[in-house]
């Protein structure tokens, strides 16, 4: 929670001018600054205008039962949720949105509506508009108030990630220099510099999202890589793990920017904890710099490297219990897709 302090002693000895000012500003503050803890069932907070454009990318925490929106690292959104109730429990974890539909019914609960729909797993989960009550009640999706869910509809687009979590951190940056898995870093860069024009996606407002979606998994448990596109792998390798026992950590990395002059790549990353019971931890860079990947991989990565490439990191092996067919979900060892 945001706290405003009002005007010192010191400001009000300058004089009514300065009051008046301090005053003001503190209006404007007041304006601008929302008390997401205070959000009551159905409401929620929409400022698209604080970053125009960008890699948007989602989280779900449980405990709070709120949904917060992130484009380029700035949140735009936060809204009150309803998540599954004792018995249909929504999953934690790690997804990508595969399907889009504003006008969906299920074929699971009697064709129930499910207005603005993105599918986060092909048995069922998914955001959409729905009641809220003020607790989790869902039969395992994650409810969003209508007029919110309308304008979240707007900014996603199959590939964006949502994390749903026990425990969350927020978007900051971590600044990669050169290409992301690579011992060569600056002369990869290179090559993808050469190409970066047609891939500066999403570049404003007006530029749709172009497919496919990458994104790229890294297991620490089994020391290895997974890309994919849109859900379907593509390449598959090794990796290198500097300091082998010290935890990667469960971290989403999402592209936001590629810095041409200084061959840098700008990471927004989001920890997450889908245990109750441990807190999320924050990434830095030194996160990517201890992944090395095999030559393929690399080749494969630096091809569709774009703003909006998801990155994950786990410490989980990249088995059929954290993903199964096109659904592109890390979850914890207690669920299973």
């Amino acid at each position: 929670m945001t706290t405003w302090r009002h005007p010192s002693r010191r400001t009000l000895l300058l004089g009514s001018g300065a009051l008046l000012a301090a005053a003001s500003l503190e209006q404007a503050v007041a304006a601008i600054v929302e008390t997401v803890d205070a959000l009551k069932p159905g409401e929620f907070t929409w400022h698209p205008e604080r970053s125009p454009y960008g890699p948007v990318a989602i989280v779900v925490s449980l405990p709070d039962q709120r949904v917060y929106v992130y484009r380029n690292g700035v949140r735009i959104g936060v809204s009150t949720c309803s998540t599954g109730k004792p018995g249909h429990d929504t999953p934690t974890g790690v997804f990508t949105i595969l399907q889009k539909d504003k006008d969906h019914h299920s074929s699971t609960y009697n064709e129930a509506p499910m207005p603005n729909m993105n599918r986060l797993t092909w048995s069922g989960i998914a955001l959409h508009a729905g009641q809220l009550p003020g607790y989790p009640a869902s039969h395992g999706c994650v409810r969003l108030p209508m007029a919110f869910s309308t304008k979240l509809f707007t900014v996603t687009h199959v590939g964006t990630p949502v994390i749903i979590a026990d425990s969350a951190t927020f978007p900051e940056t971590v600044i990669h220099p050169g290409m992301v898995l690579s011992a060569e870093a600056e002369k990869d860069f290179d090559h993808t510099v050469s190409t970066l024009k047609e891939k500066q996606i999403p570049a404003s407002p007006q530029a749709p999202y172009s497919p496919p979606a990458t994104s790229v998994m890294i297991s620490s448990a089994d020391s290895r890589v997974i890309v994919l596109d849109d859900g379907e792998i593509v390449a598959d390798g090794g990796a290198t793990i500097l300091q082998p026992s010290r935890p990667l950590g469960n971290h989403v990395f999402v592209l936001s920017h590629l810095d041409a002059d200084d061959k840098e790549l700008h990471w927004k990353p989001i920890g997450y904890s889908t245990d109750p019971k441990v807190a999320a931890q924050s990434a830095d860079q030194s996160t990517l710099t201890r992944i090395r990947a095999d030559r393929s991989i690399n080749d494969a990565i630096r091809q569709r490297m774009k703003p909006g490439v998801v990155l994950v990191t786990v410490d989980l092996p990249l088995s059929a219990d954290s993903r199964s067919g096109k659904d592109f979900v890390i979850l914890n060892d207690q669920h299973t897709v």
